[in-house]
């Protein structure tokens, strides 16, 4: 408890802890030097008072954590395990293994039930290291911008000059949100595809948030090889399929636009639209559909003659 208050504010007089904890300032005194036996970094402030605040920096100490923490933090190091970061898989076995042997067993018991009743999906691109991650992450915080080669969804190489200013996870992959210098506009690029040169570029002034809609269209745009844009013979809020953009038309029509790694997806996906539809490629998607009609068809049973 006594931690905690001085987690959750800069300072606090000896007299205020012993208040707040009804207990004498003896006690205080002798908790402190306690948790700084631990190595928690803890401060005596000068004063008429006094008062003491919990530093920075130093030895870590032991993490104190209740039991939903505990929890989620022992889920996490598993999927981490697994491999969604390259570069960290064994050191968060380590740490889990650390873990694991100072949870309670009731604790212990949650996690090991989770493990084996849960499947876990494998990811379908290729995962990041946690290097780049770390890199791209402290270029958001200090407002750097970065140069990279980027590899396109078609193959080709470019140089890209941007303004990075935030990393999503979405879909099992990484993506930043940039601001391109020569494009002049908002773009979303795949952290998998990206090959960070050193020296980064210079500092940069943050401009305004970048346009709330262009995290899952520009996921969706880096994301998908086939794409359709569709018109549906619908109201705009009667669509209730996720991950697809939808710009109303009219009353009783909009524009679907949605996307898909191969084109029995995308055909799929448009037929959850569950509505009336227009759509005129690209031609891959159109024999899926021809497909799939032709399927549909043949499933009922036989007609017979009268």
């Amino acid at each position: 408890m006594l931690l905690s208050l001085l987690q959750a504010r800069p300072e606090w007089s000896g007299s205020e802890l012993a208040q707040r904890l009804e207990v004498s300032p003896r006690t205080i005194r002798y908790d402190i030097d306690k948790l700084r036996s631990l190595g928690y970094p803890i401060q005596a402030t000068m004063g008429a008072i006094g008062g003491y605040r919990l530093g920075s920096g130093g030895a870590l100490p032991p993490l104190l954590l209740d039991d939903e923490e505990a929890v989620a933090v022992a889920v996490g190091l598993r999927t981490a395990a697994g491999g969604a970061v390259t570069g960290i898989e064994e050191t968060s076995v380590r740490a889990l293994a650390k873990l694991e042997q100072v949870l309670p067993s009731r604790l212990r018991n949650r996690v090991n039930a989770l493990n084996r009743h849960t499947t876990p999906i494998t990811a379908a691109g290729a995962p990041v290291d946690a290097e780049t991650l770390t890199t791209i992450s402290a270029a958001c915080r200090d407002h750097h911008r970065l140069r990279f080669d980027y590899r396109t969804h078609d193959g080709d190489d470019q140089d890209r000059d941007i303004e990075p200013y935030q990393l999503v996870h979405m879909n099992r992959r990484w993506y930043l949100v940039a601001w391109d210098v020569h494009r002049q506009d908002w773009r979303t690029f795949r952290a998998d595809r990206m090959t960070l040169r050193i020296p980064h570029g210079p500092p940069f002034t943050p401009r305004e948030s970048p346009p709330p809609d262009l995290v899952p269209r520009g996921v969706d745009t880096a994301l998908l090889r086939y794409r359709a844009q569709v018109t549906v013979h619908a109201p705009a809020d009667s669509i209730k399929v996720p991950a697809v953009q939808v710009d109303p038309v009219d009353g009783n029509t909009c524009i679907v636009h949605a996307g898909a790694d191969t084109p029995y997806q995308l055909a799929l996906h448009i037929l959850m639209l569950d509505a009336d539809f227009t759509v005129d490629g690209p031609p891959e998607l159109l024999e899926e559909l021809r497909k799939i009609s032709t399927r549909c068809a043949a499933a009922g049973p036989a007609r017979t003659s009268p």
